[in-house]
């Protein structure tokens, strides 16, 4: 029975006392909280810039033609996205629609999650070439951003006053 009473013990795991962890949790909670639309503007940048980048180089599309590798469909899907991620990059940079633009950025990564899956054959993860987590990372940011908007350094507070 004493063996028995040793193994339960064991399975416990202390935890500092709530007044402890109340004081630990505000420390973190309250000088770091108000740096909160500072850390919306910096992914709002962050996202921007990485959507800014991969959006641009697709422009060249304009002037592609179908063929074998490239059928007019996935053409067109590229051309559209030539605009919407260049366009949605602008809106999270600026802040202008920041809610409408990230929203249509999330469309597109799961587009691009879909692809991935389905026509590339990738998984989440793979062990030696890359799969789609980063795409599902800039998914999940740009809902974080659908969903609180731009903050206080957005032109949406300025034009919308929101």
């Amino acid at each position: 029975m004493e063996a028995d009473k040793t193994v339960t013990d064991e399975r416990y795991i202390l935890l500092p006392s709530p007044a402890l962890w109340e004081k630990a949790m505000g420390f973190f909670a309250s000088p770091l909280h108000q740096y909160r639309d500072v850390a919306l503007l910096l992914l709002r940048l962050t996202l921007g810039t990485i959507f800014l980048l991969h959006g641009l180089p697709k422009r060249g599309l304009w002037s592609a033609q179908p063929s074998d590798r490239m059928p007019a469909s996935m053409l067109r899907n590229l051309r559209i996205l030539s605009i919407a991620e260049p366009a949605g990059a602008l809106g999270l940079i600026f802040g202008f629609l920041t809610q409408l633009a990230a929203l249509g950025l999330v469309i597109v990564m799961l587009g691009a999650i879909q692809f991935l899956i389905t026509k590339a054959h990738r998984k989440f993860k793979e062990a030696n070439s890359p799969g789609w987590e980063f795409e599902f990372m800039l998914m999940m940011v740009a809902l974080a951003l659908a969903i609180m908007g731009g903050g206080k350094y957005a032109l949406d507070r300025v034009v919308f006053g929101i």
